[in-house]
């Protein structure tokens, strides 16, 4: 195997010094709070075929990658059948060939080898190789892993490889940033016994609920960190997010954009425009008129690039009869996160220290923390519904498509709610607020749960990967 990928394969000279001299997992075990993903245990090991891992930047796609690698060591994989391929450090797909073409045959029919590519998108027509690869029979044996930040590669690999997937379930992953119910897991927030009994589906007997005190303030921080490590960590160790912490993120999005031949006076016209209009609805035409950008289309191609690179999250209307989206009304964006958010003011604004000057000002404001809270949990939904928002003679802010129908939610981070905000809620049987108050009980007569609560018991479900 070639030496340049020796620093990520230490295991193959020691593989019980592995965890301690990988440089991720040692960077890990230096953080206050490391955080282990339940996707670690759902990666495929020794079933052959073609998997996918995407997900946006620095949410620690290759971390997780190196934990599953120290899982199949545990689990008595022999560590030359662990091979771990950066991206990078491969033209094209002629080269990815001959890698694998270089890959000793397994000595028995029930071995497999575990091979990691990482950033396959970095490989120039990646998509070419790994199709002759199994077209030419070198990955019967093989339980290819293939992780990128663009999630185009995900649609590409269905539609390229049909048939060539394996016989696996589920083949296609997507790692979000930490949710909520994670995030208190992680910190360690609330006893075990307290988290298990917070974060059951509800009953009749949990009403009233105890003190929701140490929800609330951590929901709150996480409309500071959101689901970054980097950001959580900071704010653990030293009760703010450093300024390179926010550089870091706004700097992987423009270099993507460029990378992508985009330009970066659109980025950022397009992206402190989807600030200004935060959670609004917009239409291509209606943002384009307030930028120097001539033609929707450049805007919606912009937009479009945002959400593969998993920082920005359309939500169109729905079109209730069908379940589908509204192809003509308008579309809300969000961020995928909140620390996106900060993130990108950050690169608007520029502060040397961005957590005091924009952050807490900006969760400290009744408009932007109400648009903050209703975008984390619409993100957050979606991790687990096909999304969207009810626009008729009022508006509901989410509605999820379950089975042959679909639940409407109102979103309401207020004291006081005014009739008026809830007459398009009021008229659908099963619509649900997801509110402010510590105490489930009836708005106008529409079931209403703790805001905090719900997310906390949303995470808390095994996500459909």
């Amino acid at each position: 195997m070639d030496l340049r990928f020796a620093a990520h394969n230490t295991h193959w000279q020691d593989p019980a010094a592995f965890a301690g001299q990988d440089p991720h997992l040692r960077r890990l075990r230096l953080q206050p709070l490391a955080h282990r993903s339940v996707l670690v245990d759902q990666l495929p090991i020794g079933v052959p075929g073609i998997y996918s891992l995407g997900g946006g930047r620095q949410i620690g796609k290759t971390t997780l990658v190196k934990q599953w690698m120290e899982l199949l060591l545990q689990k008595g994989i022999p560590p030359e059948r662990i091979i771990y391929l950066a991206g990078e450090l491969i033209d094209d797909h002629h080269a990815l060939v001959r890698i694998f073409s270089e890959l000793p045959p397994p000595t028995g029919p029930d071995q497999c080898y575990q091979v990691i590519i990482d950033e396959v998108s970095y490989i120039r027509d990646w998509d070419k190789g790994v199709k002759f690869l199994a077209d030419a029979g070198l990955l019967e044996q093989v339980a290819l892993l293939l992780t990128g930040s663009d999630l185009a590669f995900i649609k590409e690999a269905r539609m390229r490889f049909p048939g060539r997937r394996g016989t696996a379930s589920i083949v296609d992953f997507h790692l979000h940033p930490l949710n909520f119910y994670e995030v208190i897991k992680l910190k360690e927030s609330l006893a075990p016994e307290q988290l298990q009994a917070l974060s059951a589906p509800s009953a009749a007997d949990d009403w009233p609920l105890p003190d929701l005190s140490i929800l609330y303030r951590e929901f709150s921080a996480y409309l500071e960190h959101g689901g970054f490590l980097t950001a959580i960590n900071d704010l653990a160790a030293k009760a703010e997010i450093n300024a390179a912490t926010f550089a870091t993120y706004s700097d992987w999005i423009r270099g993507d954009i460029l990378k992508r031949g985009k330009q970066e006076h659109y980025l950022r016209e397009i992206l402190a425009a989807v600030v200004k209009h935060y959670g609004s609805q917009v239409t291509w035409n209606g943002l384009a008129g307030d930028l120097s950008i001539d033609h929707p289309k450049t805007v919606s191609d912009y937009v479009a690039l945002l959400a593969d690179m998993d920082a920005l999250f359309v939500q169109p209307a729905l079109l209730e009869d069908k379940l589908t989206a509204a192809p003509k009304k308008a579309r809300k964006l969000m961020f995928a996160d909140p620390f996106i958010f900060h993130a990108v003011r950050s690169w608007l604004h520029p502060s040397p220290d961005p957590y005091t000057s924009l952050v807490r000002p900006a969760t400290a404001d009744p408009m932007w923390i109400g648009r903050l809270v209703e975008a984390t949990v619409i993100t957050q939904y979606r991790q687990y519904y096909p999304t969207y928002y009810i626009k008729a003679e009022g508006e509901v802010d989410l509605a999820l498509v379950v089975e042959n129908g679909f639940e409407p939610l109102e979103i309401k981070w207020t004291e006081q709610l005014r009739p008026k905000d809830l007459k398009q809620i009021a008229k659908y049987r099963n619509g649900r607020i997801l509110a402010k108050s510590r105490q489930p009980g009836l708005i106008n007569g529409i079931p209403s749960e703790p805001l905090p609560l719900a997310l906390l018991r949303l995470g808390a479900r095994p996500r459909p990967w």
